[in-house]
């Protein structure tokens, strides 16, 4: 775990176009772009026992979505903690272990099940207030279009799953488990950042900070990767959910790498072949991801005993493939939202509503809640029927503009309950987003990543 002074500094990267945020006049101009980047293995830190945070109580929030922030909420460093994922060739790595074998570790991955079931209550007075002015940041391609109506439901083409190993709980097998969780795409400025859970990102399991071999994975179906798989490099949450396991704040962004495509050439799969050190198309990676079986087998070492594979292909941002959701905070309670995720598992009644192979969408207004048993007393809750494995992570999107299929992230799925002890999950929750969520957006919105190709 690290404050947000240990953050990879933009200004890392190549020169870019100074972002200018919210403006006084209310305008929201577009948001710059440009890629590249490094990072480091996650490493472990011990865990305290869960200790409330003190929200500053402000006013009724007020203003509309489309009401323009006139003043950014103050965001001081220790609200912010930063982890590193991955880098390098460790990055390279985690994603020959997603997709080698032909992609046998994605379609072997099973929906993530910590902390999915809480017992929440729908909370009539009190709840959770705004610290700060209202406001909103555009979805990429958003930043100047009007709103539209549409009767239908256009599923965003920004979500999917992320996916993560967490250790084998059987002494028979050591291999890590795959698990995941629902996603989305959000706006920042260079295009590569994932919204989701804090417990999709961080260990709240064991003693190890984050979740090892982390990828996001949009439009994710039955082992397809349409838009590419994006390697997680560095992940912020606010620092009482990474030390204190705050229920309140229960929320991650992670930037990620381009996204990587493998497209073998033809015969490749069949025919033993030697590279050279010096071959472009050719990559030094561990004897540990050589020896993994599948798209690249049939390959051999070379005569200085070094392993070689051919380079996966760059796929571009992520947010120049799939767009990205905007990102709303201080919003009033009662605003109409829909709920973006992949479902999975039973009611507590046996019944299996949902695969979690496909997307899903909810849709209700939201109301205060709490959930004693993740010390979270200012959550929001929605009425969903969304079962909790699969559905962690879920996008809650206000403002939703159908044929753009944009909106603004208002929520992500943290826990969901039955409500009136039926026996049939009737609620999902969420951590209330307010100026302090947006400290943590704005410390990962503009931290350059880049290719791994």
């Amino acid at each position: 775990m690290s404050r947000n002074d240990n953050a990879l500094p933009a200004a890392a990267g190549p020169p870019r176009t100074a972002s200018k945020g919210h403006e006084p006049d209310g305008k929201f101009p577009a948001i710059p772009f440009l890629t590249i980047g490094t990072q480091e293995a996650s490493h472990d830190r011990p865990r305290r026992t869960p200790l409330k945070r003190t929200l500053a109580l402000g006013g009724v929030a007020a203003g509309l979505l489309a009401t323009a922030l006139v003043s950014q909420p103050a965001s001081a460093d220790s609200d912010v903690s930063s982890d590193p994922l991955a880098n390098g060739t460790a990055a390279y790595n985690v994603a020959a272990f997603w997709l080698g074998n032909q992609a046998e570790n994605l379609v072997a991955a099973t929906p993530y099940n910590v902390e999915t079931t809480v017992v929440a209550k729908h909370v009539s007075t009190g709840g959770p207030a705004a610290d700060s002015k209202p406001g909103v940041i555009p979805a990429i391609g958003d930043e100047k279009k009007s709103t539209s109506t549409s009767k239908n439901v256009n599923l965003p083409k920004s979500t999917g799953k992320v996916f993560f190993t967490v250790p084998d709980g059987s002494d028979a097998d050591t291999k890590p488990d795959a698990r995941w969780c629902s996603a989305t795409s959000i706006q920042s400025t260079y295009r590569n950042l994932v919204a989701t859970a804090g417990h999709c990102v961080y260990d709240t399991v064991t003693n190890k900070t984050t979740l090892d071999q982390w990828v996001f994975v949009p439009g994710y179906y039955q082992g397809k990767v349409p838009w590419g798989l994006y390697v997680g490099k560095q992940a912020f949450t606010h620092y009482d959910f990474d030390v204190y396991e705050d229920g309140d704040r229960d929320y991650a962004f992670v930037t990620v790498y381009n996204g990587i495509k493998y497209v073998p050439r033809p015969g490749e799969a069949s025919t033993p072949f030697v590279p050279s050190t010096n071959d472009a198309d050719w990559r030094e990676v561990s004897k540990a991801v050589y020896d993994n079986p599948g798209i690249w087998k049939n390959f051999k070492k070379e005569e200085n005993g070094k392993y070689f594979l051919r380079k996966f292909t760059d796929a571009g941002r992520l947010g120049d493939n799939v767009g990205g959701q905007g990102l709303a905070y201080n919003q009033k309670l009662g605003k109409a939202t829909f709920v973006f995720g992949y479902p999975s598992g039973s009611h507590p009644d046996g019944n299996y509503a949902y695969s979690g192979k496909t997307l899903k969408w909810s849709y209700g207004k939201t109301f205060a809640a709490s959930a004693a048993s993740r010390k979270a007393e200012e959550l929001i809750g929605i009425k969903s029927s969304f079962t909790g494995q699969g559905s962690l992570g879920s996008s809650w999107l206000a403002g939703y503009k159908n044929t753009r299929r944009l909106g603004y992230l208002n929520g992500v799925t943290s826990a969901v309950s039955d409500t009136d002890g039926n026996n049939r999950i009737d609620t999902s929750v969420s951590p209330y987003f307010d100026g302090e969520t947006y400290g943590v957006y704005s410390a990962a919105k503009n931290i350059w990543s880049g290719s791994i190709a």
